[in-house]
């Protein structure tokens, strides 16, 4: 509705603060100042959406203010609804920015745990299957390329340990059950695609 006469600043104060007629006293508010705080929002990264709810907030901090005594009219009510507005975005556009940064930053390591989890599960899926062959192969050659391929152990170490006569020996074995162990997946191009992935760091 528009007024026929605007309140002065005090006029405005009074009416807020006694509740005689609040409802004047809000819409000359939203009247003459909702445009300049639009205004400051559009021009700071918001929208017409964001305008609408943070003005709305700025009036009742506004009246809040004024009907606790905390604001006499020691400045302009445009420069006071103005620094409220301005310190109310500004704290808006930091959550949603911390916000942001935390959505992303999560999104980041979920993306790193799906990947290391699929890859934990695809590879110990892969080593069942392998150990399952070596079952097949004999004792020994179970043993050296457990060793070797998942014990991670230096040739050396195998040798050593299995009392192989010398590391030459232990390769020639190493050869054979690798060889024994290829005969058995030869035939499916599945089996294949397991072995070559257990065993990727021969």
């Amino acid at each position: 509705m528009k007024l026929n006469r605007n309140l002065t600043d005090q006029e405005l104060l009074e009416q807020i603060r006694s509740k005689s007629n609040p409802n004047q006293a809000i819409n000359q508010l939203y009247e003459q100042h909702y445009g300049i705080l639009e205004n400051y929002i559009l021009r700071n990264s918001g929208n017409q959406d964001d305008a609408a709810d943070l003005i709305q907030e700025v009036m009742l901090v506004f009246i809040k203010l004024v009907t606790q005594g905390k604001f006499r009219g020691e400045a302009s009510i445009k420069s006071f609804l103005y620094s409220i507005c301005k310190n109310l975005w500004i704290s808006e556009l930091r959550k949603s920015k911390s916000m942001s940064a935390r959505n992303e930053r999560y999104e980041m390591e979920k993306n790193e745990i799906d990947l290391d989890v699929s890859e934990e599960i695809s590879r110990n899926e892969n080593l069942r299957f392998v150990m399952e062959l070596f079952e097949k192969l004999g004792e020994k050659c179970k043993q050296v390329l457990t060793l070797f391929y998942f014990d991670e152990l230096p040739m050396k170490e195998i040798c050593e340990k299995l009392e192989f006569s010398s590391e030459q020996v232990l390769r020639n074995k190493k050869y054979k059950c690798l060889q024994s162990l290829t005969d058995q997946v030869k035939s499916s191009p599945a089996l294949q695609s397991h072995l070559q992935k257990a065993l990727r760091h021969e």
